[in-house]
């Protein structure tokens, strides 16, 4: 399958040997793990046996790595050509022979989504994963394979790829599963935030965008799963049998909660922006009705004190009793004004 490096090729450089991690591979025969860690060259020996199902994975590959396998396996040079480029869209192609899948892999840390992708070859009798970087957990996916009772029991009368690509199925769909619940956690304390009597504006409205941002980026992933699993399951491609129906069924009822829980979410944080906005008028409105309440209270003392500033003579001028008088007439009035802002719930 490989081929001796030479000084002119230009995918002999250390770096562009296969994958930034090394290769992962596994054999199976009628059901049960016949080999695994095996060397990359081997998997054509594997293959030409009956009754062997080969998964081989592939982390960071280069355009000459997934072109050596693609010759193996006869595979299109468009569908090569999707697995190395990033940022491919999510979606299900058909080849002759066998079919193309790209899906993303959302994880949520502190608040932070970050899309994992990972391309997968189906051919009747290999499965070969590619992945863009490490942050997909391919020994999570392994420990998915030897939990299917189906594998297991496979006699070797039917194609073990359809049990594998359901096993990644579910785990990509588990896995955007738990990043919605991730946001729906962030969800939670955005509505305590907006309640919150301390009401931080600045980080509302950062955490607030960050939130439909990254709900933006989980729905651009997470719809086209149904899609990708409505083909698979249609009769005329003859992909899944009927045992393995319910299986894959299943994955879709999945894919189907994470595409409704995030439009919930979606109409939820719209919800906590609108109210944010209300809640923050009838703050001002507070506010402004206090300042109104203060300054007609700051309003008497400063009426009464200009009158007896002025310069002209007037009852209690130039006498004791006329600054007394002054000085009640303010105090019960502001007095006053107090008690029938606070009976009226002004301030």
């Amino acid at each position: 399958m490989a081929h001796a490096p030479t000084e002119t090729d230009p995918d002999s450089h250390p770096d562009n040997r296969i994958g930034t991690r090394p290769p992962r591979t596994r054999a199976w025969r009628d059901g049960r793990v016949e080999a695994e860690g095996f060397d990359v060259a081997d998997v054509s020996d594997h293959l030409q046996r009956e009754r062997v199902t080969v998964w081989l994975d592939l982390c960071g590959p280069g355009q000459h790595d997934l072109r050596v396998i693609g010759d193996e396996l006869g595979l299109d040079p468009v569908a090569v050509e999707d697995a190395v480029s990033s940022h491919e869209r999510a979606k299900l192609d058909r080849y002759s022979g066998y079919l193309f899948l790209n899906v993303y892999v959302p994880v949520v840390i502190n608040g932070a989504l970050t899309m994992h992708e990972v391309s997968a070859f189906v051919t009747e009798r290999a499965l070969v994963t590619v992945r863009q970087d490490a942050g997909f957990d391919v020994d999570a996916l392994l420990e998915r394979w030897d939990d299917i009772p189906a594998i297991a029991r496979a006699d070797g009368t039917g194609p073990l790829t359809p049990l594998l690509l359901y096993g990644l199925l579910d785990l990509v769909v588990d896995r955007q599963l738990d990043a919605v619940q991730g946001l729906d956690d962030e969800a939670d304390e955005l509505e305590e935030l907006v309640f919150d009597d301390r009401f931080p504006v600045r980080e509302i409205q950062r955490r607030s965008f960050r939130l439909r941002k990254n709900l933006v980026m989980l729905r651009r992933v997470g719809l086209p799963m149904r899609e990708i699993l409505n083909t698979l399951l249609r009769r005329d491609l003859e992909f899944v049998s009927k045992e393995l129906t319910p299986y894959f069924q299943d994955v879709y009822d999945h894919a189907l909660h994470v595409g409704e829980w995030t439009e919930g979410l979606r109409d939820l944080v719209g919800n906590l922006l609108d109210t944010r906005i209300a809640l923050q008028g009838n703050r001002l409105n507070e506010v402004m009705k206090k300042v109104t309440s203060w300054a007609a209270i700051i309003a008497v003392p400063t009426a009464v004190t200009g009158f007896y500033g002025q310069n002209v003579p007037y009852p209690g001028f130039s006498q004791g009793w006329g600054f007394y008088l002054s000085t009640v007439i303010m105090i019960l009035c502001s007095i006053g004004l107090y008690l029938v802002f606070k009976i009226r719930d002004w301030l």
